[in-house]
């Protein structure tokens, strides 16, 4: 019998913890009092009762407060004063697809558009894996430490079910998003083809208007044939895998023949002797492809995000590359290759926008859209009819 206890295995009076009688109140020790779990013949020594509830008082309901909208002229200066705030409204802004908010961000991007194109504007792309975030951080710290200011905009896939993004990129850029030089903006894809997401171009005018003077595009884990960031960028950096492919791999045109420099990611530990066989191998594999235009030979390198070796190589490639573009003239070339690339892109959203727009095709995409679909008509001729009949062909 433990001590302390009476024959009965019940605890002396004067050992049995009280409480404080309370007014208007069952009694503490009384059934009523008691939760539904106490033995019915239990004593005095369950001292767990169940104590009166009150009402709480009705809460006071204030008015919630919303922002109101920004105007234009004043997000542009906020913007240019380096207001981070403003510069996430900003992108918001320009990435709704709502048609009340597009004559806001075209007045938004007028405005800021002569305080754009002063910054370095680097890709970062390759396959799903291949350690984009962790370079990107690796890579954005040292620049801050030299005395950057770094923007990221990292692209995230959308679903095609839900069309809802993670957005979760930003969780590998732990030590990037505590420095005040950077900022961090991931975006959903939102179903655009080519790794990177609607409004990327427009994102980048914005964070150069807000003083950065190094904008990182992080695209999407992208194949052989996503190059659409290639024309928002000066350089472009395909990060690689070791065992991801031979020679054979890299002579394939694609990816790797728009690429201004390669870099094989994960060279440390047990991993790193196969990434420097890989260096050679696709530094071998360069000498089939033609070289781009230019006096610069892209080249390949090796480098670990996780012990931070060789990203500084990388860096200091990527400024030999700018200067060289620079003295040549490639890089105005490629400026001008942007902005008419950015102006394709928008012709083709607006004739398909208008397109939708059309009233009365509605009945006519049905019918041609019930013929095509059990092999009645041909999907090429189906299409030239809804062209012409929404004044597009003739």
């Amino acid at each position: 019998m433990r001590a302390g206890l009476t024959e009965d295995g019940t605890f002396p009076d004067s050992d049995v913890r009280r409480a404080r009688p309370r007014r208007d109140a069952t009694p503490v020790n009384s059934a009523a009092s008691r939760p539904d779990w106490v033995p019915a013949n239990a004593g005095q020594e369950f001292t767990t009762h169940v104590v009166p509830g009150k009402a709480a008082p009705a809460p006071h309901r204030r008015p919630v407060k919303r922002r109101s909208a920004d105007k234009a002229e004043a997000l542009a200066a906020a913007i240019r004063g380096g207001d981070r705030g403003a510069l996430a409204r900003g992108i918001t802004l320009i990435e709704s697809r709502a048609a009340t908010h597009r004559a806001a961000a075209d007045e938004l991007l007028h405005l800021l558009t002569p305080q754009s194109g002063g910054a370095m504007r680097v890709g970062v792309t390759g396959a799903p894996g291949a350690g984009k975030s962790t370079f990107i951080d690796a890579l954005g710290v040292q620049l801050c430490d030299a005395g950057r200011r770094v923007a990221v905009l990292s692209v995230d896939p959308s679903s095609p079910v839900t069309h809802g993004s993670i957005l979760g990129d930003k969780t590998r850029m732990e030590n990037l998003s505590r420095r005040p030089q950077a900022f961090i903006r991931p975006s959903p894809s939102g179903g655009e083809l080519g790794g990177v997401a609607r409004r990327t171009r427009e994102t980048i005018v914005l964070c150069e208007a807000a003083g950065f003077d190094v904008v990182l595009v992080e695209t999407v884990g992208v194949g052989q044939s996503e190059v659409l960031v290639r024309g928002m960028v000066d350089c472009f950096l395909v990060l690689l895998l070791a065992g991801a492919g031979d020679e054979l791999q890299g002579i394939k045109k694609g990816i790797l023949e728009l690429a201004d420099l390669l870099a094989v990611n994960k060279a440390d530990g047990d991993n790193r002797a196969r990434a420097e066989a890989a260096q050679r191998e696709f530094g071998r594999a360069l000498h089939y492809l033609a070289p781009p235009a230019g006096a610069w030979q892209p080249q390949v390198l090796a480098c670990s995000s996780v012990t931070g070796e060789g990203i500084a190589g990388v860096w200091t490639t990527v400024e030999k590359f700018f200067a060289l573009s620079r003295e040549s003239g490639e890089f105005a070339v490629r400026r001008q290759a942007q902005a008419l690339a950015w102006l394709d892109a928008l012709v083709t959203e607006g004739l398909r926008e208008t397109y939708t727009r059309r009233s009365g095709l509605a009945p006519l995409a049905a019918e041609i859209e019930a013929q095509v679909r059990t092999g009645l008509l041909p999907a090429p001729e189906g299409a030239r009819r809804l062209l012409a009949a929404a004044g597009f062909a003739p």
